[in-house]
């Protein structure tokens, strides 16, 4: 099997299932991988000294932003620098770089989370991405403390809450092991009462609705398909070591773990790879 890699399709269930899509050389079909199916067995992933656009196709020869060319990563709204500071957003100014994009994406409620991926960590998302962001990011717990009515109200509150509690995850703590479970409703609580007048001030800015407080949220647990947590972290590069080999151990985030390391298959989006399993 063979393809251009992008990041793993998930689903919560008991355990999250994972499949793969190995887009094909039409750019529309692509082929899905049951992940789970080969945990306990051996795989082999081939780079073939390819890389292609996710976004206008076109081959290039260095990946920016996680799948872009060098003209798509420099022109287009998913690859501005408000996307990774979106208290920084400039829709309001006249500036995005797309405003269809950004009333699609960006104007649209967010919300802000607790969740527990190495510890606990503040983040942001779209409705519509919960809870994948949880899995892609190897949560294993997650809480939306707050809904917002835009994703530059996110991440100024984020700014907030962040003076309190990471809003990073180590993966290398992540893949280690099993992360020790946290009160995440007790933390809300704290650091919501720690921000309470800066809150206040966003509200006698922004208004009345600009944000919510979700206080009635229940808690998500959420369980990886993992055999075995590797003892040591190695990562894999494909730039670096076109063929990767090993048994595959297990599944979290978007990791996959094999006996001989890990391979981060969002940060190779766009590569074309081969694929064999026994």
């Amino acid at each position: 099997m063979q393809g251009k890699l992008r990041k793993m399709i998930t689903d919560l269930t008991d355990t999250v299932q994972y499949r793969l899509p190995l887009v094909q050389h039409d750019n529309r079909t692509a082929i899905y991988i049951d992940m789970n199916k080969l945990i306990g067995k051996k795989i082999k992933l081939t780079y073939q000294h390819e890389i292609t656009c996710v976004a206008c196709g076109d081959k290039t020869k260095k990946s920016y932003s996680q799948g872009y060319c060098y003209m798509c990563m420099k022109s287009l709204p998913e690859c501005d620098m408000c996307i990774m500071k979106p208290e920084t957003c400039h829709y309001a100014a006249g500036t995005c770089r797309d405003t269809g994009w950004g009333d699609e994406f960006c104007m649209q409620p967010h919300f802000v989370y607790l969740a527990n991926s190495s510890g606990i960590k503040v983040g942001i998302t779209r409705g519509t991405q919960i809870p994948t962001r949880w899995m892609d990011q190897g949560a294993v717990q997650a809480l939306p403390i707050f809904k917002v009515k835009n994703r530059l109200m996110s991440g100024l509150l984020e700014v907030l809450i962040k003076k309190h509690v990471s809003d990073k995850t180590d993966w290398r703590k992540m893949l280690k092991g099993v992360i020790e479970e946290v009160d995440l409703i007790k933390y809300r609580d704290e650091i919501v009462a720690s921000c309470k007048d800066e809150i206040d001030a966003l509200i006698k800015v922004h208004g009345e609705d600009a944000l919510t407080a979700l206080n009635e949220e229940l808690l998500v647990d959420i369980s990886y398909p993992v055999h075995e947590y590797p003892e040591k972290v190695k990562s894999f590069n494909f730039d670096k070591t076109p063929e990767i080999e090993g048994v595959l151990k297990g599944i979290k985030g978007q990791y996959l773990i094999l006996d001989s390391g890990v391979l981060n298959i969002r940060k190779f989006t766009g590569y074309n790879i081969a694929l064999e399993h026994e």
